[in-house]
Formats: structure tokens, C-alpha cells, sequence
């Protein structure tokens, strides 16, 4: 990484028009990372929200700044990571070149650190301490979708590292929107215990209401209500369902310790482009 008063860091989060918590845990690791004092400047860019994609070209500015590196607060590579982000910013590849002399340096997404194993066992465990990982069903919940083959790769992989660790009676990797589907978990897992962690960036509709759903802890979406209310299906574990305790997380990208992913992240990114090759 280059000098700090040279560097600035773009976070790029989804953003939400209809739920406000979606853009909570981008601003909040931006504000983490800014009050380190680690770059010139540290700003946030949303595809649904303000500022905009679009807008994150302008953000900086200053002549002082020489390199921009572009962190997607996004749990796996897919359509936004490959297609949209680079689309909006303008990127050209790994490396792109500005008419103003800046380089941006498009990093891999925080979903693909290594680092995103252990913080969800550490939030498995916190929601979910007396329960015997021998006797408990760990289900990492995402959202899968047909725009990207790539979208569900992330939670596979991380299903197929605790599963290697041998700490869980089974780990399942379900999906909102492909199979294997979230609400079939009660045919999929066998515990007497079972500890669902949201594979998200934010706690939003997702996660306080169709996940809840799908898993029979709440009867229908006008059962959660607005504001405080939501957070109660993080509160009221564990759930009876189907003589089986069920345990319910909140987002994994509601963890602190994501401010040292993205870090990780920059620290990390010209070692990957030259091990990848990458020219462009």
C-alpha cells in the first residue's frame, strides 16, 4: 500500500431505498477505519443509496491522493462485484489508470477473506453458548440467486471449512433463492439443537423478516414490525420449533471485526495482482 497521505479507501456498499440498516455496517467500518487514521481520506458509495456509484469518481479530489483502493463490502464475488461496481466506477481491471494521474485498485470483496471462517463460529457461539456443537446443526444462510453462478460460492466455501474442522454434528450451506432451500432445513438438519447465521452484510428485510419466515420463527412478514421491533428476533432465542432449539443470529456483517477485513484486504491486494498475473 502506498503512503497514507497519498491513499484513499472507497468502501462500496448495496444500500437500501425502503430499510435504513442496510447501509449501517458500511458506514459504521468507515468510520472505524477513518477514525485509525490510516488513509488521506475514507469515503462509502452505494448502488441504492447516496452517494452513488456514479458519484464515487468525484470523491477524491485532492492532487495529494495518487491511489484509490475500491474495498465491496459484499459476502461473495457475483453480478455486483464483477459486473455492476466495475461498471459504475469505470474500472477497467484490477489496476485502473484515471485521466487525473490516480490509480484505483480494485480489491476482492470482504466475503472472500479468510477470515470470514472464524467470525462465524465466534458468532455461532455467541448466540448460541450452551448449546454442544456435537448436537447442533450450524446453518450458514444465504441468499443464492440465478443472476450469478458465483453468489453462493462464498457460503459452499465456508460451509466446507467448518465442515473440515469437525466441530459440528453437520454444517449446511441454504439459500433463499436456489437449492438447497432455507425452508427445508427441518428435513435437512437432525440436531436436537440447530444455529442459523444470516451470511449477509446487513441486517435488513432479509434477515428480520424472510429468513424468520422460512424458518417458522415468525408466521409472516407483518408479524416483525419497523424500528426497534425487528431486532426482538435476534433477542428471543432459542425457538421451539419441532422439538428442536433453534437459535437465530444477526448478519454476519454486522461484526465489528470486518474493519480489519477491508484492511486486510488493501494490505493484501498488490501481492494478489502479481500472483494473479493481472496487467490490467
Amino acid at each position: 500500500m502506498s503512503d497514507r497521505n497519498a491513499t484513499a479507501l472507497l468502501i462500496i456498499g448495496h444500500g437500501s431505498t425502503v430499510n435504513p440498516d442496510s447501509s449501517a455496517p458500511t458506514l459504521a467500518r468507515a468510520a472505524e477505519i477513518r477514525r485509525r487514521r490510516m488513509f488521506a481520506d475514507v469515503a462509502c458509495a452505494f448502488w441504492k443509496e447516496e452517494p452513488s456509484l456514479r458519484d464515487a469518481v468525484f470523491l477524491f479530489d485532492h492532487p495529494a491522493i495518487k491511489d484509490v483502493y475500491v474495498v465491496p463490502n459484499f459476502i461473495s464475488e457475483g453480478y455486483f462485484t464483477q459486473t455492476v461496481i466495475p461498471r459504475e466506477l469505470e474500472l477497467n481491471g484490477r489496476k485502473t489508470k484515471r485521466a487525473n494521474g490516480q490509480t484505483w485498485n480494485y480489491c476482492e470483496p470482504v466475503g472472500n477473506d479468510p477470515s470470514m471462517t472464524d467470525l462465524l463460529l465466534k458468532r455461532a457461539k455467541e448466540i448460541a453458548p450452551g448449546a454442544p456443537e456435537r448436537s447442533t446443526t450450524l446453518i450458514i444462510a444465504a441468499h443464492g440467486t440465478d443472476l450469478n453462478e458465483n453468489s453462493a460460492v462464498a457460503a459452499k466455501r465456508e460451509a466446507e471449512k467448518i465442515r473440515q474442522l469437525d466441530r459440528y454434528a453437520a454444517v449446511l450451506n441454504l439459500y433463499m433463492e436456489e437449492q438447497p432451500l432455507i425452508s427445508d432445513w427441518m428435513k435437512l438438519a437432525n440436531t436436537e439443537n440447530v444455529v442459523v447465521v444470516p451470511f449477509f452484510i446487513s441486517d435488513g428485510l432479509h434477515s428480520y423478516e424472510d429468513i424468520p419466515v422460512m424458518l417458522g420463527i415468525a408466521k409472516a412478514r407483518s408479524t416483525i414490525g419497523g424500528g426497534a421491533a425487528r431486532g426482538e428476533v435476534f433477542r428471543q432465542n432459542p425457538y421451539q420449533i419441532d422439538r428442536r432449539s433453534v437459535y437465530y443470529a444477526s448478519a454476519i456483517g454486522t461484526e465489528p471485526q470486518l474493519a480489519e477485513t477491508i484492511i486486510k484486504q488493501v494490505a493484501s491486494f498488490d501481492f494478489s495482482v502479481e500472483g494473479s498475473g493481472s496487467q490490467s
